[in-house]
């Protein structure tokens, strides 16, 4: 068999997850006769929900008898919400699974395919690795490290500007790379964003699944996690994302001094309070921290030049995702990023990952 071949289908059934599967990974499967013929599909679509080994066992029935079985990702060898995934493919009596990569998850971790190979079935892995694992890059640095990945957005001109001296930003980039920054958001599991950047700007910081482009079947099903650091407490409550639907999380340093309220039928609203690190600011490593403790995969942050140069400085940032728009704001305009570096050999330096057209805009996105 070509095993690349229906391997691929497994990783495009996978994608469609892309959107909804948080805190889980994104997983496909593809299940095939022995007369080469797919008979069963199937990709996990919300966390809680039969994972995708499920879907496409249901799916192939009495045919995955024989059969050789398709995974992106390890099958889950515990309890959770649902019952283990490899004492499902054991029970259809497939003889193969061909699996892309392992699980890092502690409590799977190689356990999925022993299961598998305990019971007689041949195990073959990995297939695809490197696809599937850059499908599931944020949930596999969590199950390593405890932390999510991080994206750091930002738009700016030709000329390296953010916004005006006066702090007038809308619109820098065009339609297409505003809603390209939708669909970043709605695969993201936390929005975080600054005090500052609500003052100016009084972001809703939610994402529009209108300009999103998802189709039904993959629809948004949850709103992002949204995450304002506020370690002087300036806001008070009234900026509009507090009055918008869905779980804001305002991170202090100290919880007693909070003013922000918010209506209970708007969703979970809570307060963290962090420590603060050696320059006196909130600690964001802890706030990162926190966030993986919460079950987030992918974070966003969108903020201005001081709060997004301490990410970068503090070696926080995964991956850099830039929009330049072919205009010029001049030197009095706002900076990318405020890092306050004096010497060549301070240079913080990345590597391109794509770079390609959205709109009239470039999309640069690069990794350390």
């Amino acid at each position: 068999m070509n095993h690349e071949f229906y391997m691929a289908r497994a990783l495009q059934l996978a994608e469609r997850g892309r959107w909804s599967t948080s805190p889980n990974p994104r997983v496909g499967c593809v299940i095939v006769s022995e007369q080469g013929e797919i008979v069963g599909e199937g990709w996990h679509q919300k966390a809680g929900e039969p994972h995708a080994e499920v879907h496409a066992l249901r799916m192939a029935g009495d045919l995955a008898r024989g059969a050789t079985a398709y995974v992106t990702l390890e099958p889950c060898s515990h309890h959770g919400r649902t019952p283990p995934c490899a004492e499902g493919l054991i029970n259809a009596g497939v003889t193969r699974v061909v699996g892309a990569c392992s699980d890092l998850n502690p409590l799977v971790a190689g356990r999925g395919y022993q299961l598998l190979r305990d019971a007689g079935i041949d195990v073959m892995t990995p297939c695809l690795e490197a696809q599937a694992q850059e499908l599931n890059r944020g949930f596999m640095q969590r199950m390593r490290t405890g932390m999510p990945r991080v994206r750091l957005k930002l738009a700016h001109s030709l000329d390296g500007r953010t916004a005006m001296a006066c702090g007038e930003s809308q619109w820098i980039t065009g339609p297409q790379a505003r809603a390209d920054v939708q669909r970043l958001r709605a695969q993201s599991c936390a929005i975080i964003t600054g005090a500052g950047s609500v003052q100016t700007d009084n972001p809703s910081m939610t994402v529009r699944p209108a300009e999103t482009g998802i189709t039904l079947e993959e629809r948004l099903w949850r709103q992002p996690l949204r995450v304002v650091i506020d370690g002087q407490q300036r806001l008070s409550g009234d900026e509009k994302l507090f009055s918008l639907p869905g779980p804001v999380l305002l991170a202090v340093s100290d919880a007693r001094r909070n003013r922000v309220q918010r209506d209970a039928a708007l969703g979970e609203f809570s307060v963290w309070q962090g420590p603060l690190n050696p320059a006196g600011k909130l600690n964001l490593t802890a706030l990162l921290a926190e966030l993986g403790r919460r079950g987030c995969n992918d974070v966003l942050v969108e903020t201005g030049a001081h709060l997004a140069g301490a990410f970068v400085k503090a070696g926080l940032v995964d991956e850099l995702v830039l929009y330049c728009a072919p205009t010029l704001l001049g030197s009095d305009a706002r900076p990318l990023l405020t890092l306050g570096l004096q010497q060549m050999n301070e240079q913080i330096r990345w590597h391109w990952h794509d770079v390609r057209m959205v709109g009239g805009d470039l999309r640069m996105m690069l990794r350390r």
